[in-house]
């Protein structure tokens, strides 16, 4: 008997003469219900959304649960969604949503006011995940059910971009929470490998490493946006290797693959029966120093690897579908401004710079860690092997699983030298990229620059709860100028999606808040 996944799969009918225009129907389960199978090479470690995020996770996260608010769109708009409607006092202290009143749990329970105190209150206390967003001047007491339907949020200071975070914290039901919790762990361990949500999609299957499941809700409180049954549910799988990813595609084993690298999404965007997602998104890609480490301490030495750099090689591994930063924030991120004096390959200024570092002849190897199959990442190792040999410096190329990177990078003492990192803002709003270099960012997986300046810190956290946007403005041009000299990273680049997915695929949606290979299941059906 084949594996289940295979018997999903392997009925795609969509074999590569679908490419030559032959028709090709999705393939359908035993049960007759279309499973569409998405592609990728992260896999989501898990899923509680009080724990942990990023691309992988937070496309399952959206699907298993709700927020009180979601973005859709581009530019990005924060839409109501379990909240329909929401006010905030004329300090700008309280916050008032009133909620749907038709939401209810995949086990039935309703979506009330309890369930969103218990929510935000458990994300607050665990301190992990999305905390970082709202710790700083939320805390759980002024969180209040005023009644069954209506949940009220006063804030420590006025915090302006409060809403725009919001689309990241998901609602739990506290019954099954608690239910299975174990030891005083707020049911982490059983949320691990569970959901207790109330999203368009219920968790099927969850095989760590291998693939994971989700079921549609048919009797989802929101609806759908598509008439009927089209889809049944999407099965996400692992391939790690892009080149098998592309086979995939062709060969019928998937519906959408995520992350090509550049040449491989270049052959299958030209195929008949394929379509493409390729717009930017908020995301930055840097190389992350470790500013707390034995070299990478050095500014001197970060600034002449800063400037050994070939800042046009980003553009040539991604084919042309890339822009370089012209400053710590992206294009889109409001009060984003063009820093003077960023850095780009000046071998004479690489030099000076480390004529002043503690190891003013190089003679020195630098650990540079990068995702395990991920071609461009790769490619950049070898342009820093070949750029940092003209200063006499070695690179020494690790690949590694991004949870193993992630861990690698939560601790000053084992965060490498030099990490790629793809970081996307939760939100257009500046402090959600100035939070980055703030100390609180520390360990998460685009804080594993551990860079510490308390002037810096002062400056993040009197911009954050300024009111008056052109005071805020003001703090945030001399905020990404006190970044760029502190050099505690390589500004890389935007780079476009590489999103591949068979013509039949219907309802893909685009909003750039969304992490690169992040991708909403909600809107996704599968069309004739």
């Amino acid at each position: 008997m084949k594996p289940l996944w295979r018997m999903a799969v392997g009925g795609a009918l969509i074999a590569a003469t679908a490419l030559t225009g032959a028709a090709a129907d999705a393939f359908e389960r035993a049960d007759g219900e279309k499973i569409l199978v998405v592609v990728g090479r992260q896999p989501v470690p898990i899923l509680d959304p009080s724990v942990k995020y990023d691309a992988s996770i937070r496309t399952m996260q959206q699907a298993l649960y709700d927020a009180l608010l979601k973005y859709e769109g581009t530019p990005p708009q924060v839409k109501p969604w379990l909240a329909e409607s929401w006010s905030a006092s004329d300090d700008g202290l309280v916050w008032t949503f009133k909620l749907v009143k038709n939401a209810k749990f995949h086990n039935g329970d309703p979506v009330d006011a309890e369930a969103v105190r218990f929510s935000f209150e458990r994300t607050l206390k665990l301190n992990k995940g999305p905390a970082w967003m709202l710790n700083a001047f939320l805390k759980p007491e002024n969180i209040k059910v005023v009644d069954s339907n209506t949940i009220q949020f006063t804030l420590d200071r006025p915090y302006s971009p409060f809403v725009s975070f919001l689309p990241w914290w998901y609602i739990m039901n506290p019954k099954q929470v608690m239910a299975n919790e174990v030891d005083g762990d707020s049911g982490q361990k059983w949320m691990i490998e569970h959901e207790a949500g109330s999203g368009p999609f219920k968790l099927k299957r969850f095989e760590q490493g291998k693939l994971y499941e989700v079921a549609r809700v048919k009797d989802y409180w929101k609806g759908f946006p598509y008439p009927g049954d089209p889809i049944g549910g999407v099965i996400y799988k692992l391939i790690r290797e892009s080149a098998a990813q592309r086979a995939a595609l062709i060969r019928g084993e998937a519906d959408i693959v995520l992350g090509l690298s550049a040449d491989e999404f270049d052959q299958v965007a030209k195929m008949k029966g394929i379509d493409t997602s390729t717009q930017p998104a908020l995301t930055a890609f840097g190389l992350k120093f470790n500013t707390q480490g034995k070299f990478m301490s050095d500014i001197n030495l970060r600034k002449a690897v800063a400037y050994a750099f070939d800042y046009d090689s980003f553009n040539k591994i991604y084919n042309g579908r890339a822009t370089l930063q012209t400053s710590p924030f992206t294009d889109n991120v409001k009060g984003k401004i063009e820093v003077p004096g960023m850095p780009r390959r000046d071998l004479a200024k690489a030099k000076e710079y480390l004529a002043k570092s503690q190891w003013p002849d190089g003679g020195i190897e630098l650990e540079y860690v990068y995702v395990q199959g991920f071609e461009e990442e790769r490619k950049m190792g070898l342009v820093l092997i070949d750029n940092l040999k003209d200063i006499n410096i070695t690179v020494k190329m690790v690949p590694l699983t991004w949870p193993n990177m992630v861990a690698r990078g939560s601790k000053k003492e084992t965060s490498p030298d030099m990490m790629a990192i793809f970081a996307t803002p939760a939100s257009t709003d500046p402090d959600a990229v100035a939070i980055q270099y703030h100390p609180s960012s520390w360990g998460k997986y685009f804080g594993t620059h551990f860079y510490e300046d308390p002037e810096l810190t002062k400056l993040i956290d009197e911009a954050r709860f300024t009111i008056d946007w052109d005071v805020r403005a003001k703090l945030y041009a001399e905020i990404q100028k006190m970044i760029v000299a502190a050099q505690p990273e390589i500004f890389g680049m935007m780079r476009e999606r590489h999103i591949a997915y068979r013509d039949y695929v219907k309802g893909f949606a685009y909003s750039p808040v969304r992490m690169t290979t992040e991708i909403d299941y909600y809107p996704l059906y599968i069309g004739k």
